[in-house]
């Protein structure tokens, strides 16, 4: 099982298409989730505490 440049040449599914609500090409098309803001998954957008700038004071 190789894991460098050739197995780099299978890669040419579509997994993740845009997103209509946050507009990144993150909505995975099977699970129909957003893995961006987690549209389809409720109301709540997806934040992660490690995903924000911590500011400066």
């Amino acid at each position: 099982m190789t894991k460098g440049t050739p197995s780099m040449g299978k890669r040419n599914k579509t997994v993740h298409i845009r997103c209509r609500r946050c507009g990144k090409v993150a909505f995975h098309k099977s699970k129909r989730v957003c893995a961006a803001c987690g549209f389809k998954r409720g109301s709540k957008r997806t934040s992660y505490n490690w995903r924000k700038k911590s500011k400066k004071g």
